[in-house]
């Protein structure tokens, strides 16, 4: 079964770190871009950040530049979100979905349940 499962979210204070993990199975990770997105309470799902497949490179939503790090394990076929300085406003669900390339503006398969992350005093 082709899937993507998200874990490694929880509660955090504000300033706080976090790192996600999208774990790949029934597909080689090594041929798809992988994109994480986040949906908060009443908002739409939006795109945080996306890497390749080949060269490994990365694209990053304005408001988490230079906080969130994208990586990739093909060896571990794991996606990683290094989530640093987290915000309130960083509440939201987080899922990661494969794609052609980046940005991912169209995703294969579907939404796997994602994972919760809080970020609170």
């Amino acid at each position: 079964q082709l899937q993507l499962v998200e874990s490694g979210g929880g509660l955090v204070q504000p300033g706080g770190s976090l790192r996600l993990s999208c774990a790949a199975s029934g597909f080689t990770l090594d041929y798809y871009a992988i994109g994480w997105f986040r949906q908060a309470p009443g908002k739409e799902r939006e795109g945080v950040s996306c890497i390749s497949s080949s060269s490994g490179s990365t694209n990053y939503a304005d408001s988490v530049k230079g906080r969130f790090t994208i990586s990739r394990d093909n060896g571990k076929r794991t996606v990683y979100l290094q989530m640093n300085s987290l915000k309130p406003e960083d509440t939201a669900v987080y899922y990661c979905a494969r794609g052609s390339h980046c940005p991912l503006n169209l995703i294969f398969g579907s939404w796997g349940q994602g994972t919760q992350v809080t970020v609170s005093s």
